[in-house]
């Protein structure tokens, strides 16, 4: 068996082999590792990588293989890190020069919890400062680049996580979704990704604005997302807002099939502009969902823009950042993140209370949909992947990246899971992704209907970065 062809597989298939003894945990983990010295030059989505610790980690695993006592299925799995979570004896940058080099003392929840199961950390992927806007670039590390076309941006926050699975640089990639960051570049490169319900996947410390985050995965497919929530889908004392309740099995029902699901499918939410190309695709897939047997319905949920509500808590959390950094830092910070700050300076503490009220509202209204339908469709992303280094596409006369991204922070603002689907590209070759949210604490069923598309649906993956490049 040689290294590539370990780089080229998925969670169950690794799993197999090391039960049957035809491959080790340290053969896939070089092969990950090979995998990141070929391609991460061209797409930088890892900005810290550690050789001898995953060697050494993937050494102790394989004897845990060898003598029939893995710590669990995933243990040897190689997986990335976002550089905003802490991992013991790695550096957690933030994409930011007001951070320190010195490496954390300390495992973040889902952290420890996948060390404890036995995967192997590869390295950490490339985030904006803070994890602030959609897009992935930063002042120390630089951005990262589209896997399909190294021109363009995969998106954000999440960004390197994304680029890392599309590329098989790792099996399974551990994002944070606070107003549409695991979904939206898992939308821009073609790969799975997937926001549980609020509190179900704790985090600790705390994100800027704790309230809209989500720890969730990126990978190529639905069943190695549901072997991630198996581990990192636990409950930790140490995250205020965790909840408990999880499934035992993340991924019970994902062979079941789509009948009886009632989808509402809305190309717009009654009020996005999206790409004819992007709303095109998530069309055909709208029938091809129904063709495995879903009711689809083409409806919108009934609100209006939330736009405002997010930014409002948003913008303040930028503000925070702001408020708790000395003059010197705040000379370091991207001026992006400045801006926002300052305009948060002129609300009041009022009207932040409105905006809290206003996402109660909207969260209800939404939770009500979900009474009549156990799923909401739309696209991930209203645009196409745009050049590298820009917030918004150029030329388009937007200001902020939540208006080329309207469909997910509604679901950050409600706390209800949801996941980006690949479902095919545009004349230009790039991915399409449609978007699938349900009720609180229905996870089980969007992962269940997310799998059936993609079962019958395979998503296509590039073999390099850059792949029309290469002839």
């Amino acid at each position: 068996m040689q290294e590539t062809d370990l780089g080229m597989m998925d969670a169950g298939q690794l799993t197999a082999l090391f039960e049957s003894g035809e491959a080790s945990p340290l053969e896939a983990t070089r092969a990950a590792l090979s995998r990141i010295e070929r391609f991460n030059d061209a797409v930088n989505a890892y900005v810290h990588v550690d050789h001898e610790g995953a060697e050494q980690a993937a050494k102790a695993s394989a004897r845990r293989w060898g003598q029939g006592k893995p710590l669990s299925p995933i243990d040897g799995m190689p997986v990335s890190m976002k550089d905003l979570t802490e991992v013991a004896g790695m550096p957690a940058r933030d994409g930011s020069l007001t951070s320190k080099e010195t490496p954390c003392e300390h495992d973040a929840p889902p952290a420890r919890m996948l060390r404890e199961a036995g995967a192997i950390f590869l390295g950490k992927t490339n985030t904006p400062e803070f994890g602030w806007k959609a897009v992935t670039d930063n002042r120390v590390f630089g951005a990262t680049y589209n896997p399909w076309d190294t021109r363009l941006t995969p998106g954000g926050s999440s960004g390197g996580a994304a680029a890392a699975a599309a590329l098989n640089m790792g099996v399974l990639h551990q994002g944070g979704d606070s107003g549409g960051s695991i979904r939206i570049p898992a939308a821009f490169t073609g790969v799975f990704g997937f926001k549980p319900t609020f509190g179900w996947t704790p985090q600790w410390p705390p994100a800027t604005e704790p309230s809209l985050s989500h720890i969730g995965p990126l990978t190529r497919n639905v069943p190695d997302a549901a072997r991630m929530l198996n581990v990192i889908g636990r409950y930790d004392y140490r995250d205020p807002y965790a909840t408990r309740g999880q499934p035992d099995d993340w991924g019970v029902d994902l062979d079941c099939d789509l009948r009886g699901l009632r989808i509402a499918y809305s190309p717009d939410l009654g009020y996005a502009q999206v790409e004819p190309q992007i709303a095109a695709r998530v069309r055909e897939a709208a029938e091809k969902l129904q063709a495995l047997g879903a009711e689809v319905e083409e409806i919108h949920p009934g609100f209006e823009s939330p736009i405002a509500i997010f930014q409002q808590l948003w913008f303040t959390a930028s503000l925070e950042v702001w408020s708790r950094s000395t003059e010197h830092e705040r000379t370091l910070l991207d001026p992006g993140l400045v801006a926002n700050a300052r305009i948060a300076e002129r609300w009041s503490a009022l009207d932040f209370f409105r905006a809290l009220e206003a996402r109660a509202r909207l969260t209800q209204r939404l939770e009500h949909f979900n009474q009549k339908y156990h799923l909401l469709m739309t696209p991930s992303v209203a645009v196409s992947p745009f050049e590298a280094n820009h917030e918004v596409p150029p030329g388009s006369g937007m200001q902020d990246w939540e208006e080329w991204a309207p469909f997910s922070y509604p679901f950050n603002l409600s706390q209800q899971p949801a996941a980006s689907v690949p479902c095919g590209f545009t004349d230009a070759g790039m991915p399409v992704g449609f978007q699938l949210a349900g009720g609180k604490f229905d996870d089980i069923r969007v992962l269940r209907a997310c799998h059936a598309f993609m079962q019958a649906h395979p998503p296509r993956f590039p073999t390099v970065p850059d792949p029309a490049q290469q002839g």
